[in-house]
């Protein structure tokens, strides 16, 4: 399984929990569950190999962040998402901004530009070429503010 497979995966078990509640390590224990894991490759070719151990890893990592975080994720996403309010993007695309947003900000060994564009392929294969725009859009200008520099502090007393 590839990296962009597991990531795919990631967005599965993000959405998937969202949905459901529980928790993340629960979500992912159930899903990568080798018998049921096998049912859902007649579904989707992402389930087709197994994740190794880093992947799980990755896994673990990602659907645990995004969960203990989606509030300031969710906040992060509203702020981009000028004229939108968050309750009003599909599941799917917040669900893919929230693991793009978490990569960017917590895993090092992600570089920005990959975590979008990935981002961008997964919204556009699972919610279509309006969605990946605009996860694009959205996503660009987190990145973009991340590089803006703070603005100074006055020194007045």
């Amino acid at each position: 399984m590839t990296r962009a497979n597991a990531r795919e995966l990631a967005v599965h078990l993000i959405y998937g929990r969202d949905f459901t509640g529980e928790e993340p390590q629960q979500v992912v224990t159930t899903r990568l569950n080798k018998e049921y894991y096998a049912t859902l490759s007649e579904e989707n070719e992402v389930y087709s190999e197994r994740p190794i151990k880093a992947q799980v890893n990755y896994l673990d990592i990602v659907v645990s962040g995004v969960a203990n975080r989606a509030e300031d994720l969710n906040e992060m996403i509203q702020k981009y998402s000028i004229g939108w309010d968050v309750k009003r993007i599909s599941r799917l695309a917040r669900c893919v901004m929230q693991l793009a947003m978490f990569e960017i900000l917590y895993l090092e060994d992600v570089p920005t530009g990959v975590a979008i564009s990935e981002a961008v392929r997964i919204a556009k294969k699972y919610d279509g070429d309006d969605t990946g725009s605009f996860v694009n859009g959205i996503l660009g200008a987190f990145a973009r503010g991340l590089n803006t520099p703070a603005e100074p502090v006055s020194e007045e007393t």
